[in-house]
């Protein structure tokens, strides 16, 4: 999954939570209600980057996910 903004995602297909980790900034969020359709697509994109942003970042319910210490 080479992407230049993108460190990795997962999915929990119970739940309907996309977890994302950047990687300019290191964080780590999670999308919420995010149907499996979407992730399908988000995986095969060839530019993940630019999928995020045109059809998940503005769409769906998120939250920083907080680092523990250490």
């Amino acid at each position: 999954m080479p992407s230049t903004s993108i460190r990795k995602f997962a999915y929990d297909p119970n739940t309907r939570v996309l977890s994302v980790w950047f990687v300019a900034s290191g964080k780590h969020y999670e999308f919420l209600d995010v149907p499996l359709e979407s992730v399908t697509a988000f995986r095969s994109a060839f530019a993940k980057g630019r999928y995020f942003n045109e059809h998940i970042r503005s769409h769906f319910r998120y939250r920083l996910v907080e680092q523990e210490p250490g």
